[in-house]
């Protein structure tokens, strides 16, 4: 399958791109970066240098992940959502020169497979955001989030679990901590403050 990059698209060269991967208008895709195949960029997304993205990941349109962060297989970046990279944000140093690139460290987002990022959500680094697991809309991830988990709100926290569908879960009556998805019938058990899909 061939690579599709609009001609407005910015790609550095020593990006590498996978197989069936579509890159829309003024996306810019920085050096070093890494694509898997079959992904979407979406119009004025932006990959910064050395990021790590998996196979069939959308990022949609004006969606910002800044190095170091890794994307796993599956993932969705709603639009206008951003990973952040640098714990203590400042423009210019203690004695008020214009910081560099060697005057910070940056600090990264991961975002396992398949897990679901909701538009102008921010993950605010260094976090993990768990297989599976579903950001709303707007939230503010300051924490790392479980697989399974549905998180809301700024600060995010969890108000559920998710399948992979991405439906929300439903707890089986009689059942305490089993929960199951309405959609696809998989059976979770919650351990700890964790969800396990049966096998």
């Amino acid at each position: 399958m061939a690579i599709k990059v609009q001609p407005t698209a910015q790609v550095d060269e020593t990006a590498a791109i996978g197989e069936g991967t579509t890159v829309w208008d003024l996306a810019q895709i920085r050096e070093d970066a890494r694509l898997g195949s079959g992904c979407i960029v979406g119009r004025g997304a932006y990959v910064g240098p050395g990021v790590r993205i998996g196979d069939n990941v959308k990022l949609q349109n004006y969606a910002l992940v800044y190095e170091p962060a890794v994307l796993g297989d599956g993932v969705f970046v709603g639009p206008a959502a951003v990973l952040t990279n640098d714990y203590f944000p400042r423009s210019v140093n203690p004695e008020g020169k214009l910081k560099r690139g060697d005057d910070w460290k940056a600090v990264a987002v991961e975002v396992a497979e398949g897990a679901s990022l909701g538009a102008r959500s921010v993950c605010v680094a260094p976090v993990r955001v768990g297989r599976w697991a579903l950001v709303a809309a707007g939230a503010v991830v300051t924490r790392d989030v479980p697989d399974h988990a549905l998180v809301a709100g700024v600060p995010a926290r969890r108000i559920g679990w998710v399948g992979r569908a991405g439906v929300r879960l439903v707890e089986r009556e009689g059942e305490p901590g089993a929960w199951g998805c309405p959609e696809t019938g998989a059976l979770y058990d919650e351990k700890v403050g964790h969800l396990v899909e049966r096998v």
